[in-house]
């Protein structure tokens, strides 16, 4: 797969930017293990694994003081027109992303800062303060030029490399359901 260039991504914008307030899960991923996806067509969520059957409850680079996964980066959300600009629009080609879900909504701090609570499916999570950046991978999978563009200038504030949730609804989600916010 070639790589999108700066000057489609910087085209793919105002598409990007005009994202719904609420959305819908557009594709979900389960990581195994290191480098491997499974991208079920629905899945579970608990406060206790994350996303079932991702290798975040076995430990992650982030850990809670007893050395547990941290639940502030147990469900990795991204913009699903931002994935489609960097890797097209077959979603076979977003699961080496590494997140979670994929959600064709507006995640950006004005829409989505930390504290928003989320529900989809049976299932709710709600939006931790945690950065998401790309990394040596994300490059490797998409090029030096996506990383840039979601790591700096307008793709940094609008956080286009994604968000982390944590559930605080145990549930299943379904790639098709409304993400909507919900009031606390």
């Amino acid at each position: 797969m070639a790589h999108a260039t700066m000057d489609d991504l910087q085209a793919a914008l105002p598409r990007i930017e005009a994202a719904p307030a609420e959305g819908t899960i557009r594709a979900i991923v389960v990581r195994p293990e290191k480098g491997a996806r499974e991208m079920p067509g629905s899945n579970a969520m608990s406060l206790a694994a994350g996303m079932h059957g991702d290798h975040w409850s076995k430990g992650c680079w982030r850990e809670t003081e007893d050395g547990a996964p941290h639940p502030d980066v147990q469900i990795c959300l991204m913009p699903a027109r931002v994935i489609e600009a960097i890797a097209g629009p077959d979603t076979a080609n977003w699961g080496p992303a590494g997140d979670n879900l994929f959600i064709d909504m507006d995640l950006s701090p004005g829409n989505c800062p930390p504290g928003t609570r989320l529900a989809m499916g049976s299932a709710e999570i709600v939006i931790t303060e945690e950065p998401h950046n790309g990394c040596q991978g994300f490059i490797d999978r998409y090029g030096r030029d996506a990383c840039v563009f979601v790591n700096t200038g307008r793709g940094r504030d609008l956080r286009l490399r994604g968000i982390y949730g944590r559930v605080v609804r145990d549930g299943t989600v379904s790639v098709g359901d409304s993400v909507r916010k919900v009031e606390t």
